[in-house]
């Protein structure tokens, strides 16, 4: 059962989200379905509270150069990644691919960084990241079953 706790606080993180989440909740006796919902729950239930800090704490961070420094590493990052479609009717799309890929740099984080970064319809984006979270957490969870049965 640990592992399963372990679990949803890795999804709740930036630096691993389902991709860390997903797997150590496995090695617990939970059921598949547990694992999957209570760490893709997780990932969604944060989205709102990183555009809360971005909305409303980051100004305040940002005199703090560690942060400061951290903050533009990221922004530049998922400005490559995103900018080209925002605009266009592929961005929620773009928004979509960028949290749904399970890669190092993308997840609900990113997602919401870049959402409020190019000021999109917040519901819209609110919407369009759960849906991101939730391809993710299959994508996530079907390689780890793969990974399971190899070993």
């Amino acid at each position: 059962m640990n592992n399963l706790i372990y679990g949803i606080i890795l999804s709740i993180l930036p630096i691993s989200e389902l991709r860390g989440g997903i797997p150590v909740a496995m090695a617990s006796d939970a059921p598949l379905s547990v694992i999957f919902f209570s760490c893709v729950l997780a990932n969604i239930i944060i989205i709102p509270f990183i555009f809360l800090f971005l909305d409303f704490l980051h100004k305040h961070f940002l005199k703090i150069r560690p942060y400061r420094v951290l903050f533009s590493k990221l922004v530049t990052r998922t400005r490559s990644k995103i900018e080209h479609r925002v605009g266009t009717k592929w961005e929620m799309f773009a928004l979509f691919c960028l949290v749904a890929i399970p890669l190092p740099g993308t997840g609900a984080y990113t997602g919401v960084l870049a959402a409020w970064l190019f000021k999109l319809r917040r519901k819209q984006s609110l919407i369009t990241i759960a849906l991101g979270v939730l391809a993710a957490g299959i994508l996530v969870t079907l390689a780890s079953l793969g990974i399971y049965s190899l070993v």
